[in-house]
């Protein structure tokens, strides 16, 4: 089945292809290069218009293929880069992680809550969706599941890449 054109004002959020780490320099892997490029194949007839990515490497490795496959630039927006959970390992990430969609304003030491990441790529989303045409963000998967208003279990179901679409206008994005 051949992918209609989405209305004007559509937005897709897409977690980024897998990736060899979790540093802001963590390329892709050859398995994620390849999910890239499929990624890219599989969009090419939404008449996607506008392309905005967080400016970590894995990110913009994603949406490299569908930049140039629809001839656009890629827009890089700070505000999409991934929530920082706390400013130290935490050796029971998954329990403080798993706390702080529980507990949306739960902030960690040098971290970030949950509700100020939702509030941050909400704005991105209000501010850089092209009314007129398709836009797609490229993000990372735990601002993502905020974004979307997912909990825990939620984020843990998303792969690498993953493909979220809202229909905007009807969708507003609002801080909660």
């Amino acid at each position: 089945m051949t992918p209609q054109p989405f209305k004007a004002g559509t937005v897709l959020l897409v977690r980024h292809a897998k990736a060899t780490g979790q540093e802001p320099d963590a390329p892709l892997t050859p398995e994620g290069v390849a999910q890239a490029d499929a990624l890219a194949q599989q969009l090419c007839a939404l008449n996607i218009t506008r392309l905005v990515s967080s400016p970590w490497t894995r990110a913009q490795d994603t949406a490299r293929p569908l930049a140039k496959r629809y001839g656009l630039d890629i827009q890089t927006d700070e505000r999409l880069t991934e929530r920082v959970l706390s400013g130290r390992d935490l050796p029971y990430w998954r329990t403080a992680l798993r706390a702080s969609f529980a507990f949306p304003s739960l902030r960690f030491a040098g971290g970030e809550s949950g509700a100020a990441a939702r509030r941050r790529i909400q704005a991105v989303l209000n501010e850089k969706t092209d009314p007129d045409g398709v836009t797609v963000f490229v993000t990372h998967g735990n601002l993502l599941a905020l974004g979307l208003g997912l909990n825990y279990e939620g984020w843990a179901a998303l792969k690498n890449p993953d493909v979220w679409v809202c229909a905007q206008p009807a969708y507003r994005w609002e801080p909660t």
